[in-house]
């Protein structure tokens, strides 16, 4: 198999990794994509009959093979997808994948070099590991929900982004990396059980290893990095935009001083807990009377901490964003995040081909694992796989 990247570059730190990904929602197809992205072929196995609209946006670099894996044909397809793949992406509750014959001790035993990756909420064992959840629930079974709301508030959860994507597809992905370096030392693999509950309960560590420094004795939304200290927190400007303020340090706190000027000589100390909530509002009336445009003309170049909060159609368009390409357009001018972290000799390189149709590359991908010709025509004629192709071509 090729080196080269999609692009006909030079190869990227995953080129040549073959990876099945079951179509799913949010954790596992990030996770599919942030492999893609750094190299590999990825194939997401869509459901036949296969749904009106694809519910996958992360389908960067991918390719999609439609196939019913609930019908004995498909379940034995896809075990010999298996046998030819280093990875298999898989995002059902538990036992799901077991009652389709196709549990990692099935495939295991006839490819023992196989990763078989098994994300979901709450893992593969325990109380909770065939009940449904969705990220609040996994964040709050985590003790990190607890954490998170301002003073006198109920705790609130950041979008889908904790354990969805960062406890879920970030750190699966992490699994499957580690789990093929070890392959390289014993030639065989591995079950990785990512569990997004442990997952943002151990992207948190910081919080639970601190819990002494005295960060967090305080009631919620009262503490240093909670929305507590006036020196940590967003403030709203006269043009209706925010500014982010995060200076912690004292010698940052002096540099905010100075940029709101204020006179620090005439100022409760920067760690008077009482004297925070006057802060605050000392901080938000003056933010107020400039535009953010302004305080960013005021604070760029300085250790005060101090950022405007961007919006999704800004923050491409910042200049330090733009010195770093930090966002890419596709064929479609669609904007997205460019892959994380850059590495110096084998880079990500991104598709910028728009994401796959359902079972666009259905017959592709069978014949690239071993299919012949007569069993793509047998598996077509059962109804076991599905094509895209016409749709794909208008």
């Amino acid at each position: 198999m090729s080196r080269r990247s999609a692009g006909g570059g030079r190869s990227m730190a995953l080129s040549g990794l073959r990876v099945l990904e079951l179509a799913g929602l949010a954790p596992a197809p990030l996770c599919g994509m942030i492999l893609a992205d750094f190299g590999a072929r990825v194939v997401r196995v869509d459901r036949a009959p296969r749904s009106a609209v694809a519910t996958d946006v992360q389908g960067r670099g991918k390719r999609s093979l439609a196939l019913d894996l609930k019908r004995p044909p498909g379940a034995a397809a896809l075990r010999r997808l298996c046998s030819g793949a280093d990875v298999l992406i898989e995002p059902f509750r538990h036992g799901v994948m077991e009652k389709l014959g196709l549990g990692p001790e099935v495939l295991l035993h006839e490819n023992p070099r196989l990763i078989y990756a098994r994300l979901t909420g709450f893992g593969q064992t325990g109380k909770y590991a065939k009940s449904a959840g969705h990220d609040i629930n996994y964040v709050a079974l985590s003790g990190v929900l607890s954490k998170l709301g301002r003073k006198g508030e109920n705790p609130y959860a950041p979008l889908n982004l904790l354990a969805d994507f960062a406890g879920g597809g970030v750190l699966c992905a992490l699994g499957i990396i580690i789990a093929l370096y070890e392959r390289t030392i014993s030639g065989k693999g591995q079950v990785v059980d990512a569990s997004m509950v442990e997952g943002i309960a151990y992207i948190s560590s910081f919080l639970w290893k601190s819990q002494n420094l005295g960060l967090w004795n305080r009631p919620r939304g009262e503490n240093l990095l909670d929305s507590g200290a006036p020196f940590y927190e967003t403030y709203k400007t006269s043009d209706g935009k925010f500014m982010a303020v995060g200076a912690i340090e004292p010698q940052f706190y002096d540099q905010l001083i100075k940029g709101l000027g204020l006179d620090s000589d005439k100022l409760p100390s920067q760690l008077s807990f009482s004297d925070w909530p006057e802060m605050k509002k000392k901080f938000a009336s003056i933010f107020a009377q400039k535009t953010q445009s302004e305080w960013c003309s005021i604070f760029d170049g300085t250790d005060a901490c101090v950022t405007p909060v961007l919006s999704f159609d800004d923050a491409p368009l910042h200049q330090h964003n733009k010195q770093r390409s930090s966002f890419i357009k596709n064929d479609q001018e669609e904007i997205s995040p460019r892959p994380a972290p850059l590495l110096s000799r084998t880079p990500a390189v991104p598709s910028c081909k728009r994401d796959p149709f359902i079972g666009e590359h259905t017959e592709e991908i069978l014949l690239e694992y071993g299919f012949t010709q007569e069993e793509i025509a047998k598996l077509y004629s059962d109804k076991v796989i599905e094509s895209n192709k016409l749709k794909a071509n208008l």
